[in-house]
């Protein structure tokens, strides 16, 4: 089965290593992890804010390889802080989704600075 390799959408900062910001196999599209990152970039901000950044350069990368919101359909999300993170980025998913993705989250403590 072809693939397609996506290496830079456009309005997306360029990945910090040497990825793929998303392949599509079929009618699957595999999108890369996504951070609070921009062209100049990491800027740190509140859980809400970080993760409201991600979901759109998400939702970038899947509009650009032909797919929509509604089609996302698992999702993985690390927090730093968990017990501090979680209620915000709930009420977040819930708003960006109408029929929210099946998810994952786990906490990544290594991931502070």
């Amino acid at each position: 089965m072809a693939k397609h390799f996506i290496t830079q959408v456009p309005g997306t900062p360029i990945p910090l290593s040497p990825i793929s910001q998303a392949v599509v196999v079929g009618n699957t599209c595999h999108i890369s992890g996504q951070l609070a990152t921009y062209d100049d970039g990491y800027r740190p901000g509140s859980s809400h804010e970080e993760a409201e950044h991600a979901f759109e350069l998400l939702f970038r990368i899947a509009e650009h390889a032909g797919f929509e919101r509604s089609d996302i359909v698992y999702v993985d999300i690390a927090f730093i802080d968990m017990t501090r993170d979680v209620a915000a980025i709930n009420a977040l998913y819930g708003a960006l989704f109408t029929n929210p993705p099946a998810r994952t989250i786990y906490q990544a403590v290594a991931m502070r600075d």
